[in-house]
């Protein structure tokens, strides 16, 4: 069994190990987390479930499909929904008070306040709409490669899963709400769009609940490493996507989910996934061609 999923592809270790890492946490800290009983179901049915996919995909379309796509993406969606259940519980401090610090320090203003001077319904609707993007911009990617070439649609797949699951390690390490909790105070304008603002916020907050996942930004380093997986596999899709990355960036502080740092944070995130990516793709090139 072991031999058998060592063999696979490097997205499906990845979830598997991810996954094994979360079940120990939690099973090691049980006495902090309030319901341990149902993560530690959901982490060993998904962990399950990923054995299983592995050991059907070969047997028909579906099923290949489920395999290759959707369930990394359920994967990906049920471990972020799960924080929100694990990271105040694991670790009660947040740092949004030292991440405020640091804006301040690098900037000399609060930025989210600062943004209030460019503030109109449009550009709000604008960058809100920028901001979901940042739920399609990877499936934009996957359509792009799914049928182009097999090696390179699984090498994304591995790398953006990588970026989320390290964007998650990060929440737990430097649990933060965000500006739109802790700066409210100092906000003397609210956001407020012609049409799509409202309604994006409102499915937003029922979606995402309240989770500490403000550093790093997640949608900043995920926004980029599709932008560098897509210049490196589809050079079109790229120039498609670079303006819609460089918007949801700048949403990220516009809108008032990010700290300045939470993007500088995301950037970092975005090269320590490339680093490690290439790494491991260097490593596992290398043991194919050798035949071990």
């Amino acid at each position: 069994m072991l031999k058998m999923l060592f063999t696979q592809r490097p997205a499906d270790l990845l979830n598997l190990l991810f996954l094994l890492f979360l079940t120990s946490l939690v099973v090691l800290s049980h006495e902090r987390i309030g319901n341990p009983s149902l993560l530690i179901v959901l982490y060993s049915v998904l962990i399950l479930l990923q054995v299983i996919v592995i050991r059907i995909k070969d047997k028909g379309t579906v099923l290949r499909l489920l395999h290759r796509l959707i369930f990394p993406t359920l994967s990906i969606l049920l471990i972020f929904d799960s924080f929100e259940k694990i990271v105040h519980d694991l670790n009660p401090r947040d740092i949004d008070a030292l991440l405020i610090r640091i804006d301040y320090r690098l900037l000399g203003i609060y930025p989210t306040v600062e943004l209030e001077k460019i503030m109109s319904p449009f550009l709000t609707d604008l960058l809100q709409l920028s901001y979901t993007s940042y739920y399609l911009i990877p499936f934009a990617l996957a359509i792009a490669l799914y049928r182009k070439n097999k090696e390179e649609f699984d090498r994304a797949l591995f790398f953006v899963m990588l970026c989320f699951y390290l964007s998650y390690l990060g929440y737990l390490l430097f649990p933060a709400l965000g500006p739109r909790y802790t700066m409210a105070h100092l906000q003397t304008r609210d956001l407020e769009g012609w049409i799509a603002t409202g309604h994006i916020q409102g499915v937003l907050n029922t979606l995402e609940g309240i989770k500490r996942d403000a550093f790093p930004s997640g949608h900043t380093g995920v926004g980029l490493t599709v932008l560098y997986l897509a210049y490196r596999y589809e050079r079109l899709l790229f120039f498609v996507l670079l303006p819609v990355v460089a918007a949801l960036v700048f949403s990220t502080v516009y809108c008032r989910y990010h700290y300045v740092v939470d993007v500088l944070g995301g950037i970092a995130l975005t090269l320590l996934t490339i680093i490690i990516g290439e790494v491991i793709y260097e490593c596992r090139s290398k043991r194919i061609s050798t035949g071990h």
